[in-house]
């Protein structure tokens, strides 16, 4: 499975970017697909998680009630529509693709494929 992302740049406080991962290969063996990010010096961390079938999704407490995360399945491409943005948002995303399960995977040691990489940047 291969997983490309986009959608990142450059916003305001307070503004609104939605980023795309759009998955290609052994697409029938995807399972859950989530967002993670990393700001420079610290771990990487789980933003959000839906589940490929089920549509079932989760959140990081930070990021609740701002990011919306979705899926096309016909396009097999998942979405995370981030609003409300904060200077602390700032890191670079990562979208990653896991097969099998029937949990919320929220560990980054959890999933099998990862994207890219895309950035983005909160200027107050």
């Amino acid at each position: 499975v291969q997983l490309q992302a986009s959608g990142g740049g450059l916003v305001q406080v307070g503004g609104s970017l939605n980023l795309s991962c759009a998955a290609s290969g052994s697409v029938f063996s995807v399972n859950d697909m989530g967002w993670y990010r990393q700001a420079p010096g610290k771990e990487r961390e789980f933003v959000a998680t839906t589940n490929y079938m089920s549509g079932r999704t989760h959140y990081a407490d930070s990021v609740k009630g701002r990011f919306t995360i979705s899926r096309d399945n016909d396009k097999n491409t998942v979405y995370l529509q981030m609003n409300s943005l904060k200077p602390e948002d700032t890191a670079v995303y990562y979208c990653a693709a896991r097969s099998s399960g029937s949990y919320v995977y929220t560990a980054p040691y959890e999933y099998h494929y990862w994207g890219q990489g895309t950035q983005v940047t909160v200027s107050s």
